[in-house]
């Protein structure tokens, strides 16, 4: 912990009450308004939570910034909260039980080990839709959720009786960043632990992060929060500051007005297309000029939550009065809101559409030439207009004949309102009911193949939209709302409808997904589905009346049910802005928010659910679903030094952590499946392998369980390699990669990866990188790494290592009985420095190069030489607790 807590301070007022705030304008002095508002706010973090050593490095380091625009200094990074959810949040719980039990066996009270910060947990990712168009959907699939999750609904209630920081928010309250930004988030944040002066308490700015990667979607709040892995998490949860990079900051200013009927996710896609194009990984963008004041909080936040999806940390908008207006829609109290608006006034953060703040590179766009756009069909980076999306399925079709039912070959199976990212701006499901009400005026439906959905982020939502008469209408066209949950987004997308089904049994058909989502990988959003398309919540609804993804919708005619109506075009289904903001005004109400909230929060479900108490959760050994892991340990080691390594899979670009670690439905016909039918389950009801996180044999067996990875080491075989399957080097045998891996272990031989671009895109979920340390995984060679996988990588201990391009031509031709030579000591390893690595081929050939360590902090090197986070905060734990034991 800090050794002092510094000043200076300024006083201000609001609501008649004197506050300080940390004068950064009388320390930084004309350089306060140079720098982007995102350093101000790390600026203001280190000096207020810092030794007077690091603040003064920090202000130095930033001065220093603005000379080059980056930087390769860190600094210290103290959120005063964390937030997660289900699926994130049972590993890490369960990698504490697992850590309280080493504890306890060594003699020490389990209890010290206790999160230090307030840790809000969402259970929002294990929704999935079984029910479906129909009224009473919704409390049928929460059935169906609290059935299947049970014993894992338990244990979160365990963790939240026996931690004191810890708070469960139930199933049915919403999605997490959804009640973030409603309930959560406070923008100011009043101090009392660090407060000097009683009579004028310290304010300070609202930080915060999250374990999913959309954690800063409440940067469209004007919070500065962002996503990280569950075990970096875990540092912060026990007392240490996470550190970082002093990073470099793309300004990305934005001119104009969106135009009539152009919603704020054809934006969102826009800026994900740029931003990957001009390359971000790892980069805070902050959005500034005149265009921000005209997008309102929700459709900031739509841009904001995509920020993983374009590369970057953050996607930051500053404090200004939409922030005031959106806390006042939601309820906030109003001396709250004061607060806010006198707090960001007087600390010189509110936004200035003015000021130009220095950027390390700025990136333009005028919002009023910004059309419908979509974006697929595999990634949200690569966008389309309406019109190209029919060139792109022909390509993807070839030569491929028609199904012979009939049914176009590219059938809508999914139409999915879904996710955080749109169903949090009201207006655009109140855009996505008013389609729905314009088709049933004109006679429209939905053909039967199609299954809709529609999953809030928040309760409220049934509120205004019944007010709004917007229910019955979204009804008539299928959306009836399924639950408040992330839902198909994560892959929850439940069976597919039957005709579909039926017919991808007989060939010839390939069946799209749109969604109102933020991922589109292949398989993720349904594990036979590899093609989906991104769009707005009112598009989507467009598409499931046309039943077929082939199409350019904008010039489509649909058809009515009647024969006597005449034909119908997109332009006659959309609304207008002041049908929008009319119907809005008619139908919110302050008060909804926290009331439904509340509702929601007391659910009998969760009341009687019965939970164990203790210090220490009781396992069962003949559980599924929770097993004490075994890492959770001191015997885990180090996985650094001098070693010679088979490669266990050689992969391509754009390998996600949902290949890694799927979290989708567990297929019937898999080895996942075999090892769980032979404990007694129902193969055809086993959930979705995000509900056995807690479970590392379940876990293991799921990695890289995904149609779409190709593992190169098959090269030269007939066919590729099965799903989850490798090449076992001496016998040259293909074997399911666990069995491959623990005969690498009984040999005494090592295992590497080798993996090609953006690697580890996508989630942040930390068993990606707990099911290649427990596959014996000691590095990972890619040309690239996506910045919270590579986390988790130095998390559980494995060395990520980027390698040059011209070193892949290499990497990516290797076959299983060739060698990678690695010099990688403890004592060697620097940030960003070097480890000599040597190919061995079979032929005798060698080639030699240099990796870099992909480590970009002390503290990352600190965690590679223990082994990972789990054993240094075990190790920490020791010597503060039990010197006599350790």
């Amino acid at each position: 912990m800090p050794a002092k807590l510094r000043g200076p301070y300024r006083v201000f007022s609001a609501n008649g009450q004197n506050y300080q705030a940390t004068d950064l304008h009388l320390i930084l002095g004309s350089d306060f308004t140079r720098l982007p508002v995102v350093l101000r706010l790390l600026a203001e973090n280190t000096v207020r939570r810092s030794t007077d050593t690091e603040s003064a490095r920090t202000i130095q380091n930033l001065r220093e910034w603005l000379g080059n625009r980056t930087s390769q200094q860190e600094l210290e990074f103290w959120p005063h909260r964390i937030l997660m959810h289900d699926t994130t949040s049972t590993p890490a719980l369960v990698d504490i039980a697992g850590m309280r039990d080493t504890l306890a066996e060594a003699g020490i009270d389990p209890r010290v080990l206790s999160p230090k910060l307030p840790v809000q947990v969402s259970i929002d990712h294990s929704l999935a839709v079984e029910d479906y168009a129909t009224r009473d959907a919704a409390s049928r699939n929460l059935a169906h959720e609290y059935r299947r999750n049970q014993e894992r609904y338990r244990f979160l209630k365990w963790a939240q009786q026996s931690m004191d920081t810890v708070n469960v928010n139930p199933p049915g309250t919403g999605i997490m960043h959804t009640i973030n930004l409603e309930q959560l988030a406070t923008v100011a944040h009043l101090d009392a632990e660090h407060s000097q002066d009683p009579a004028a308490p310290l304010v300070v700015p609202d930080m915060m992060i999250g374990t999913d990667s959309h954690t800063p979607m409440i940067n469209g709040l004007g919070v500065l929060g962002w996503g990280v892995g569950g075990l970096e998490a875990q540092t912060v949860m026990f007392g240490m500051p996470t550190t970082l990079r002093i990073p470099d900051v793309i300004g990305f200013r934005l001119r104009g007005r969106l135009p009539v009927g152009v919603t704020a996710t054809d934006l969102a896609l826009t800026v994900t297309q740029m931003l990957r194009a001009r390359g971000v990984s790892g980069e805070f963008v902050e959005f500034f000029g005149p265009g921000v004041s005209t997008l309102s909080v929700g459709e900031r936040s739509v841009v904001a939550n995509m920020a993983p999806e374009y590369g970057a940390t953050t996607g930051y908008f500053p404090v200004d009065a939409n922030v005031l207006d959106y806390l006042s829609m939601t309820g906030r109290e109003q001396s709250q809101v004061e607060l806010v608006r006198s707090y960001y006034q007087a600390s010189g953060l509110w936004f200035d559409a003015h000021n130009e703040p220095e950027y390390t590179e700025v990136l333009d766009l005028d919002l009023s030439g910004i059309g419908l756009r979509a974006a697929g069909p595999r990634r949200p980076q690569d966008l389309l207009q309406l019109a190209d999306i029919p060139q792109v399925l022909q390509d993807e079709a070839g030569d491929e004949p028609a199904p012979a039912s009939g049914m176009p070959r590219f059938a809508l199976a999914l139409a999915s309102i879904t996710s955080c990212t749109n169903t949090s701006d009201p207006k655009l499901l109140i855009a996505a009911g008013l389609v729905a009400r314009k088709a049933r005026a004109l006679g429209l439906r939905v053909p039967h193949w199609v299954k809709t959905s529609l999953a809030p982020g928040s309760p409220a939502a049934m509120s205004y939209l019944r007010r709004a008469g917007l229910l019955e209408d979204l009804g008539y066209a299928g959306f009836d709302v399924v639950g408040f949950g992330c839902t198909t987004c994560i892959g929850n997308s439940g069976p597919l409808s039957e005709p579909i089904a039926t017919q991808l049994a007989e060939g010839g058909l390939r069946p799209v997904a749109v969604l109102s989502g933020n991922r589109n990988f292949a398989g993720r959003i349904h594990p036979d589905l590899d093609l989906g398309f991104l769009m707005s919540p009112p598009l989507v609804v467009a598409y499931a009346l046309a039943g077929r993804a082939d199409i350019n919708l904008q010039t489509y005619e649909f058809l009515p049910a009647a024969q006597d109506r005449r034909a119908v075009r997109l332009d006659d289904l959309l609304p207008r802005q002041e049908e929008i903001d009319d119907l809005w005004a008619v139908a919110h109400e302050s008060q909804d928010f926290a009331r439904e909230f509340k509702l929601a929060t007391s659910s009998p479900l969760w009341s009687r659910l019965e939970a164990p108490t203790g210090a220490q959760y009781a396992w069962d050994e003949e559980s599924n679903i929770l097993r004490r892991p075994p890492f959770a340990s001191l015997d885990a080691g180090s996985q650094l030094g001098s070693y010679s390594a088979h490669p266990l899979l050689v992969l391509g670009d754009d390998v996600t952590t949902d290949h890694i670690s799927p979290a989708s439905a567990i297929p019937a016909a898999s080895l996942v499946a075999d090892y769980l039918v032979s404990r007694g389950e129902n193969r055809n009801d086993l959930n979705v392998f995000a509900s056995r996180r807690g479970n590392y044999e379940v876990m293991v067996r799921g990695g890289f369980h995904a149609k779409s990875v190709e593992n190169k080491l098959g090269a030269g075989l007939e066919g590729k390699l099965p799903v989850a399957h490798t090449v076992h080097a001496d016998s040259g045998q293909v074997l399911p990669l666990r069995e491959a891996a623990i005969r690498y272990q009984q040999e005494g031989e090592s295992v590497v990866i080798v993996a090609g671009k953006r690697y580890g895109t996508g989630s942040s979920r930390d068993w990606a990188a707990k099911v290649q340390r427990l596959l014996g995984v000691r590095a990972v060679l890619a040309t690239s790494f996506e910045r919270i996988h590579r986390s988790n990588l130095v998390g559980m201990g494995v060395l990520p290592l980027q390698v040059p391009a011209q070193a892949q031509e290499v990497l990516q031709t290797l076959r299983p009985t060739e060698r990678i030579e690695i010099s990688a000591e403890p004592q060697a390893l620097s940030v960003r420095g070097t480890v000599p690595v040597t190919v061995h081929r079979a032929d005798g050939a060698t080639y030699r190069f240099a990796a870099q360590i992909a480590a970009e902090t002390e503290l990352d090197i600190k965690l590679l030489r223990a082994g990972g986070v789990i054993p240094q905060l075990l190790s920490d734990t020791f010597a503060t607790y039990g010197k006599d034991q350790a």
